[in-house]
């Protein structure tokens, strides 16, 4: 395990001239002494994921602490600070024709960058680009001391040690304040195309895994049962993104495979949009408010599972979503774990808001690490008290 400071990381003894950085170190120390704990959070999109936290907490927003520090797109690499909007990023980099591959999703219009690394979300393109983690070059950070840190930096390969500005990635803001993060971007890629299959799940998945050992642009999928007219359709549909030439000559093979069609592109662009941000049909209404929206993250060779309700399925196999009640908790983890994988309440019932145990626990060698990642960089336990769950 790390010691206080890796050899990744540089503390700074200051915390320069950046006025937010120096009040949010003051207010940490002062905490730190009182023995109390901090929200720590920016636009609150995605407050709804976690652990619940404790009410009374004092807020530690990261929105004041905006901005493009840095943008190079010949390097593909952009830095920015931790509330800088999600939708200022992004739109910097549509001018210059380059995107976030991993498509983070924002779930309402104040969403910060770093929120986004900070619950480590990524869209339907997870599968195929790697996630959120795999973008992360390097961070700034205040730790539970006050201390402001420094990891990595923004190249692929940089200084020798533990590659820490990625561990931040997913930690809930339980490890600290971020306050600056670079992150590789990509070029937009030249050519895209959705495909459409009607087919069951099973077949879906079969031909799911058929097309995955192919030399073909497959960038997200997605099936569901489509109950918006009678009978319901249960739908393939498939992303393609690459160069021109090899997208349409991936349709073409596709198309030969299975029988369906090639859809408009702006329209799809959309659809997958309302993927990500969860805003199709099947995320939009709970059957009631007694269910719970969970995500199963399995082996994409999964067969289709038994689950309690209709079920969303992403990443070519790899993320099942279901909407359940809290009782299906048990027999849900079960299924996830012999598929080799996991459960998490994604979205507590509305008449459960303050539902805890959303996570699967980890195994006791995993939480041991995770406990001294807690101490060691929050050792009072001043930033978000429980969000990880488990006790961190």
């Amino acid at each position: 395990m790390p010691a206080a400071h890796p050899s990744s990381a540089v503390a700074t003894p200051g915390v320069g001239t950046e006025p937010a950085v120096a009040r949010w170190a003051d207010q940490i120390r002062a905490a730190a002494t009182d023995g109390m704990a901090l929200r720590v959070g920016g636009g609150g999109s995605k407050a709804f994921y976690g652990e619940p936290l404790a009410s009374g907490l004092a807020p530690l927003d990261t929105r004041p602490h905006a901005g493009i520090v840095a943008y190079e797109p010949t390097e593909l690499v952009l830095t920015a600070r931790a509330g800088t909007p999600l939708t200022e990023v992004e739109t910097a980099l549509a001018e210059r024709g380059q995107c976030l591959a991993f498509e983070p999703p924002h779930f309402g219009p104040g969403a910060t960058v770093g929120g986004a690394v900070a619950t480590g979300l990524s869209g339907p393109a997870r599968a195929s680009v790697g996630a959120v983690r795999d973008y992360i070059l390097g961070a700034r950070l205040l730790n539970g001391r006050g201390e402001h840190l420094t990891f990595g930096g923004q190249v692929m390969k940089n200084v020798a040690g533990y590659d820490l500005s990625r561990l931040l990635a997913g930690s809930l803001g339980s490890l600290g304040v971020l306050t600056e993060v670079s992150l590789k971007v990509l070029p937009v890629a030249p050519a895209e195309a959705t495909l459409s299959f009607e087919m069951p799940q099973d077949v879906a998945l079969a031909q799911l895994a058929r097309w995955r050992g192919q030399p073909l642009p497959l960038n997200a999928s997605c099936w569901v049962l489509d109950d918006t007219e009678a009978p319901a359709r249960p739908l393939l549909f498939v992303r393609l993104r690459g160069a021109v030439a090899a997208v349409d000559a991936a349709c073409t093979r596709m198309l030969a495979d299975a029988p369906g069609e090639r859809q408009d592109t702006a329209r799809s662009a959309a659809d997958w949009r309302a993927c990500g941000e969860h805003t199709l049909p099947f995320f939009a209404q709970a059957p009631s408010s007694e269910h719970g929206l969970w995500r199963l993250s399995v082996a994409p060779t999964t067969p289709v599972l038994d689950l309690p309700g209709p079920a969303l399925v992403e990443w070519h196999g790899g993320q099942r979503w279901v909407w359940a009640p809290l009782a299906a908790r048990d027999s849900l983890r079960t299924l996830a774990r012999q598929a080799g994988g996991h459960a998490t309440l994604f979205r507590a019932p509305a008449a459960h808001a303050q539902a805890g145990d959303r996570f699967t626990p980890p195994d006791a060698a995993l939480l041991a690490i995770q406990q001294r990642l807690k101490r060691e960089f929050d050792p009072a336990g001043v930033f978000n008290p429980g969000r990880w769950g488990f006790g961190l």
